[in-house]
């Protein structure tokens, strides 16, 4: 069990907490703490717990490879800092997963802390790379059975140590989200498959750390799903992902004049337009600094890869969310 924190506050000791009233009780908590100033044990918050003490913030996805180089475990579950996990979330998980050897990955049913809605049941992607929640605002009964999905949402998920080693965890360069966007699609190049466990149940503060729409957010998602984009889309669909890109950017202004969607929450936090765009073509310089890096990455995966690109298509049609669904979120 990996929990990253960058606070280590009372949100990480009511999720430590909640891990506590387990039903299954043969795991290991270990919390990455990525604030740099050791706030897990200065504030006491996790004392049963293992804590790895980062001298910096090594991103999400580093500092949750950290910690399972640091570990054993046949399975390796995640949670957000500010999730609340059921007392069946993990054996539920579990059940799924030990009798499939052809699964690397499940995800669980996310609510939204306090609420009878869902933060996701999997995830979804976009034409251009976005990814969105399965499922996100809607009732938990709308999705009442165990079944296949694309891959799951870092924040409440169990992994096949296999298949982890096999990929070589997940990229630390995203530093903050959509490392689960990559490493899912990753995984389906490899020819894992993911489930959906609906008993395997988390209450989660939606974006407590960086916020809802935040600069930060911004431009971290715009840059890592043009990573996403060229390390794990075929030919065919980099060549189709301008058009979806400029659908989505035209609908995200539709919805600020409406005051909807996340454009809309990031300029009523006061940011504006000038910085959004800013934004987006720092995101494609990055993308230009790191192609290098990111075509070896992609011949790898291609090398590795035990579906073709056709199946690999009809995975991403089967799961994908439209760019006027991406930017009304």
């Amino acid at each position: 069990m990996v929990i990253p924190t960058l606070a280590g506050d009372s949100s990480l000791r009511e999720c430590v907490e909640s891990l506590e009233r387990q039903t299954c009780h043969d795991f290991e908590v270990i919390i990455a703490d990525n604030s740099g100033r050791g706030l897990v044990r200065r504030n006491g918050v996790a004392p049963r717990a293992r804590v790895l003490e980062n001298s910096r913030n090594l991103g999400f996805g580093a500092a949750i490879n950290e910690a399972i180089h640091a570990s054993r475990s046949t399975f390796v579950a995640t949670l957000n800092d500010d999730a609340i996990a059921h007392p069946r979330w993990l054996e539920a998980l579990l059940a799924a997963i030990e009798h499939r050897p052809d699964v690397g990955m499940c995800a669980s049913q996310v609510r939204l802390f306090g609420e009878h809605r869902l933060d996701s049941v999997g995830m979804l992607v976009s034409g251009d790379g976005s990814s969105r929640q399965r499922g996100h605002l809607k009732p938990p009964e709308d999705f009442p059975v165990t079944e296949e999905t694309l891959f799951p949402s870092g924040s409440a998920a169990l992994f096949r140590r296999s298949m982890l080693e096999a990929l070589g965890g997940f990229d630390g360069s995203f530093f903050l989200y959509c490392e689960d966007t990559d490493l899912g699609l990753r995984a389906r190049w490899a020819g894992w498959k993911c489930l959906y466990v609906p008993e395997a149940v988390v209450e989660h503060h939606y974006s407590h750390t960086a916020g809802r729409a935040s600069p930060l957010k911004a431009y971290y998602v715009e840059r890592n799903r043009l990573f996403v984009m060229a390390k794990n889309f075929p030919a065919s669909m980099l060549l189709a992902s301008p058009w979806v890109t400029l659908q989505r950017y035209l609908w995200h202004v539709w919805y600020i004049v409406r005051g909807q969607g996340s454009a809309a929450r990031f300029r009523a936090e006061g940011n504006s337009g000038i910085k959004m765009l800013w934004y987006v073509i720092r995101a494609h310089f990055a993308l230009a600094a790191n192609a290098g890096r990111l075509w070896r990455e992609r011949r790898q995966i291609r090398t590795q890869a035990r579906i073709t690109p056709a199946i690999f298509r009809h995975l991403m049609r089967s799961h994908s969310i439209s760019p006027r669904r991406v930017a009304a979120l």
